[in-house]
């Protein structure tokens, strides 16, 4: 015979809704005469429990507006481009050097290394007004100006950014050294290091 003594559980609907697992216990009388009590918590606790996520009021995790894509290029400022091409060329064996190019409304020349997986963008003034110039006036052998990332939408990833907080050197993209949209973000907003968004 099975007799069930409800010790702890309250009807209530929208206590249960809100998660609160009540828990009851079982009198079960064998065969001898004796009692033995088992606590069980209700199945729809259990099954909340493995509920996956996203399924009880989480956000999702896994849609965004934009992606992130593969590092593009390091930038490197130099004093001498010529001296510094011939570095990769010639001492490092780097099997691709590019020609100089002038890039007159960024204030730059640029060499890019080719390194198979991603690239070396060097940097050298062009013009008085050159952004590149005031960085070799703070550091005088040069050194690491900015990374460049990939991103499959440069507006959407702009205007997230910034809604987030996030200053950026640019109001909307302009056109980079690669002939595709870009835009900088803050050194100050991004761990002191110059970011280069790039469109893929």
């Amino acid at each position: 015979m099975l007799s069930r003594n409800i010790k702890s559980f309250v009807a209530n609907a929208p206590h249960r809704a809100a998660g609160v697992v009540r828990r009851f216990s079982i009198s079960r009388t064998n065969s001898t005469g004796s009692t033995k009590s088992i606590e069980a918590a209700p199945a729809a606790a259990a099954r909340r429990s493995s509920a996956p996520a996203g399924q009880a009021g989480l956000p999702p995790q896994n849609h965004p507006v934009w992606e992130l894509g593969v590092l593009n290029h390091v930038a490197i400022a130099v004093p001498d481009m010529a001296k510094s091409a011939a570095f990769y060329k010639n001492v490092l064996r780097a099997k691709e050097v590019s020609e100089q190019v002038a890039l007159p409304e960024h204030g730059v020349y640029t060499v890019f290394v080719h390194l198979g997986n991603t690239k070396i963008e060097l940097l050298h003034p062009y013009g008085d007004k050159s952004p590149i110039a005031k960085f070799l006036e703070r550091n005088k052998d040069g050194g690491i100006h900015h990374v460049c990332i990939e991103v499959d939408d440069i507006e959407a990833a702009l205007l997230d950014v910034t809604t987030k907080g996030i200053r950026s050197l640019d109001k909307k993209p302009k056109i980079g050294a690669h002939g595709k949209p870009v835009v900088f973000l803050h050194p100050k907003d991004c761990g002191g290091v110059l970011v280069e968004l790039e469109q893929k």
